[in-house]
């Protein structure tokens, strides 16, 4: 496949059922002050999802954005996790549920933690669409995870190259 067509891993229809499935295991697990955290850029696709089904579930969750970034516009990270925005509002006591599109490396992931448990809230949770497979050992694993990936390089549904595909509502692969 060329950089330009993605073959597609996880339709629309398929991100949809899978996210329906996730709020699911995950409204159980939340209280009524519960904060959802969305990871930036490439988290929000799948928080919008998610937190609407959650609403679906019953939990409507508030809502706050962070942007960390370690990817820039290369296909590894750069082992470095860079604050572009925290937390807007105070979530001191609060439950948290991390929300980001890929567990990749997992440096976004904890470093989101690290910095929201910092922040003083009460509970950290992390939900992913999708988990990589590496075979090394991450600071943290999510707590939820809707889809387990193949070890490719993925774009739609939030996961980008170079900014692209972001907006695709399929999952598919550039490789």
């Amino acid at each position: 496949m060329s950089e330009l067509e993605p073959s597609v891993l996880i339709s629309e229809t398929e991100v949809a059922a899978r996210v329906a499935a996730l709020a699911a295991r995950i409204a159980p697990q939340l209280d009524d002050e519960a904060v959802a955290v969305c990871l930036l850029t490439g988290g929000l696709w799948f928080a919008a999802d998610l937190t609407r089904a959650l609403a679906r579930e019953g939990r409507r969750l508030r809502f706050d954005a962070m942007w960390l970034a370690s990817y820039r516009d290369g296909r590894e990270s750069s082992g470095r996790c860079e604050v572009r925005a925290d937390l807007q509002r105070p979530i001191a006591g609060r439950q948290a549920l991390i929300i980001d599109d890929v567990f990749d490396t997992g440096l976004s992931l904890s470093e989101a933690a690290r910095l929201v448990r910092d922040s003083g809230a009460r509970e950290v949770l992390t939900a992913v669409f999708a988990r990589k497979p590496w075979p090394t050992p991450r600071a943290i694993e999510p707590d939820f995870v809707a889809w387990e990936a193949p070890a490719r390089y993925l774009v739609g549904y939030g996961m980008d190259a170079a900014g692209a595909m972001r907006g695709l509502p399929f999952v598919g692969a550039l490789d």
